[in-house]
């Protein structure tokens, strides 16, 4: 009886399962795949550019300076001016002014560049760029007057404590020449500097490289 007894207590130890509570010190007989650390790379940053408030999304630019150097593209040179400004200049161009309206001129040909330094104050026209573009600026006065003329992509744009106004004209000048012009208008120190590409109004491609190519490289000296 008492063999019987001990072969039945030996049999439950070795072959019946155990009811037990696993309290995570156990492992399991098949290994789990090691889990990589979790990386802390940034998200990529979106390219974002600025509103200009009427919901228009302008591109990131860079402010006019007061001073500091201006890189010139390629096909232009920097220009210091005496009337106390910097800007690149097509190659070729020949510079003549300062005239009687404050005006310098840069031109080759049927193309023209034309660079006001200063001459208008806010005190008197307005902290408005886009209203002394539109209504003063004494360039813009052949569109206003013009029987034929059309603006487009007519713009604020705010950089900092610069603020500046951007158009597109067209109008027929005093010879009656269809000219397409690009404009922009801005406040430095409390008065509006300008700069101006005129061209033929079929020519619109290359006043739109010529404008493009010195207008961010205007600088103030003195």
């Amino acid at each position: 009886m008492l063999l019987l007894l001990t072969a039945t207590v030996l049999y439950a130890m070795w072959f019946m399962p155990e009811d037990t509570v696993d309290d995570g010190s156990r492992r399991s007989s098949v290994e789990q795949p090691a889990v990589p650390p979790a990386t802390t790379d940034p998200a990529p940053e979106e390219s974002r550019g600025s509103d200009d408030g009427g919901g228009r999304e302008q591109p990131d630019e860079t402010a006019p300076q007061t001073s500091g150097p201006a890189t010139s593209p390629d096909g232009f040179r920097t220009h210091e001016d005496p009337a106390g400004f910097r800007i690149a200049v097509p190659e070729g161009w020949d510079r003549s002014g300062p005239n009687g309206r404050g005006q310098v001129r840069f031109g080759s040909g049927d193309f023209e560049m034309v660079v006001v330094k200063g001459r208008d104050a806010t005190k008197e026209f307005g902290a408005d760029p886009m209203a002394y573009q539109s209504d003063d600026e004494p360039e813009l006065e052949p569109f206003r007057t013009s029987d034929w003329s059309s603006a487009s992509g007519l713009r604020r744009i705010d950089v900092g404590d610069t603020a500046m106004a951007e158009g597109t004209y067209t109008w027929q000048d005093a010879s009656g020449r269809d000219v397409y012009v690009r404009n922009r208008a801005m406040i430095l120190d409390g008065r509006y500097h300008l700069v101006l590409v005129i061209g033929p109004d079929d020519e619109r491609d290359a006043v739109d490289r010529w404008f493009e190519g010195v207008v961010d490289t205007y600088r103030v000296l003195r």
